[in-house]
C-alpha cells in the first residue's frame, strides 16, 4: 500500500491544489482536494490489461470548468431542490437556483467548486485521504455553519471507501455524494449501454418534467426502470432517452446493504455498490455533450453512468421522504462502498 502526493495546479489566486495517487490491491486511484474530485481510476481487466475506468480531465483547468460535475463530491445537498427553498423550523430559506426555479447540487459554488483541507494516512487494510470543509452560515443561503468530512479510501480488497459525515450549529439539510462517472471498458471507449445492470430496488422516486419528486415512489414492477435482475442498460435501445432517476434501495436505511451491481462482458470489469442510504441516482450521462475529457477523449451522451448514493431528491419539502436533517444533537452520517472485480 502506498500513498503519493504532487502538485495538481495553481488556481488564479496562488493557491496550490494537491493530487493525491493511492496504490492498494491490484487499483490506483487518484483524486484531488478541488472539489474532494475523483480523477481516475486503473482497473485491470480480464485479459490483464489495465483501463482508467473513471470519466474526468487530463489537468486542474477542466476541473475548474466542470459543468456535468465529473468526480466531484456534491453538497450541501446533492440533487435537485424545488424552487430554490425550503422550509424549516418554521423559517423559509432561499437558496440559490441554477436549473431553471431550482436548485441543483447546491447552487453556483456548492462543495464542487471549491478547496478541501486534505491528509493522508494508512487505517487497517486501505490508504485514505480525509477531506474537510467549512461552510459558513448563508453559504449558498443554507442555514448554520458546517463542517463536512469526507474519508475515501483504497483497500487491498480493490474496494473504494467512502464515509460522509457533517456536523452543524443549526439545523440544516444535509446529502453528500460523489458523482464519479465510470465506464467499465475504459474512459473514452464507447458507450455503457451494453454493461449489464443490477439495481436493489422494488421502486423509484417518480419526478415531473424539471425532474423534481411529485412526492410519490412508485414500484419497478413492469416497467423499463426493473433492473432486479440483469439486463443491459440500453435495452430498449431504439427508445432509449437515458436514466437521470433516483431509485430507494431495498433494505434498511442506515445499514450497508447492497445497492448495485455492473458488469460489463467485453473487458470482465464489474462495481458492485453498498450504501448506508436510502437511495441512489442512477444517471447514464444524457447530457454530456462533446466534453474535452481526458488525452482526446471527447464524452457524449452515455459515455458513462452514475451511481451516486444519497437520500432523494427534494429531500427538505417531502416530509414522507427519509429526512437528512443535520442538527447540533444530530450529525450526520452514511457510508458507501464500491467493490470491483475483473
Amino acid at each position: 500500500m502506498e500513498i503519493k502526493e504532487k502538485t495538481f495546479g495553481v488556481l488564479s489566486n496562488g493557491k496550490k491544489v494537491k493530487l493525491y495517487t493511492l496504490y492498494a490491491g491490484d487499483l490506483k486511484f487518484s483524486l484531488t482536494n478541488f472539489g474532494a474530485t475523483w480523477t481516475s481510476l486503473i482497473v485491470p481487466s480480464g485479459k490483464g490489461i489495465k483501463d482508467d475506468i473513471l470519466l474526468g480531465y487530463s489537468d486542474l483547468h477542466g476541473y475548474l470548468n466542470n459543468n456535468p460535475y465529473i468526480g466531484v463530491t456534491v453538497g450541501r445537498f446533492a440533487n435537485r431542490i424545488k424552487g430554490a427553498s425550503f422550509k424549516l423550523g418554521g423559517k423559509t430559506h432561499n437558496i440559490e437556483a441554477n436549473e431553471g426555479h431550482n436548485t441543483l447540487h447546491s447552487g453556483f459554488r456548492g462543495f464542487d467548486k471549491l478547496i478541501w483541507k486534505s491528509d493522508e494516512y494508512v487505517e487497517n487494510e486501505g490508504v485514505y485521504v480525509r477531506f474537510e470543509l467549512e461552510s459558513p452560515e448563508g453559504e449558498g443561503g443554507f442555514p448554520g455553519n458546517l463542517k463536512a468530512v469526507v474519508s475515501y479510501g483504497l483497500t487491498k480488497s480493490n474496494e473504494i471507501i467512502c464515509d460522509y459525515s457533517a456536523k452543524t450549529d443549526a439545523p440544516c439539510p444535509v446529502n453528500l455524494t460523489n458523482h464519479a462517472y465510470f465506464n467499465l471498458a475504459g474512459e473514452g471507449k464507447g458507450d455503457i449501454l451494453s454493461h449489464s445492470l443490477v439495481l436493489h430496488c422494488s421502486s423509484y422516486v417518480e419526478v415531473d418534467k424539471f425532474n423534481i419528486p411529485t412526492g410519490r415512489l412508485l414500484p419497478v414492477t413492469n416497467t423499463a426502470f426493473d433492473f432486479r435482475s440483469r439486463k443491459p442498460i440500453g435495452i430498449a435501445k431504439k427508445s432509449f432517452k437515458g436514466f437521470d432517476h433516483c431509485y430507494a434501495i431495498d433494505g434498511n436505511p442506515k445499514k450497508i446493504r447492497p445497492c448495485a451491481e455492473v458488469f460489463d462482458s467485453v473487458s470482465g470489469r464489474s462495481v458492485k455498490v453498498f450504501t448506508t442510504q436510502p437511495g441512489v441516482q442512477f444517471y447514464t450521462g444524457t447530457h454530456l455533450n462533446d466534453v474535452a475529457g481526458k488525452q482526446g477523449s471527447v464524452y457524449r451522451k452515455f459515455s458513462g453512468f452514475c451511481l451516486e448514493t444519497q437520500h432523494f431528491p427534494d429531500t427538505p419539502n417531502q416530509v414522507n421522504f427519509p429526512q437528512c436533517t443535520a442538527t447540533p444533537e444530530k450529525d450526520y452520517n452514511e457510508k458507501a462502498v464500491f467493490s470491483f472485480g475483473w
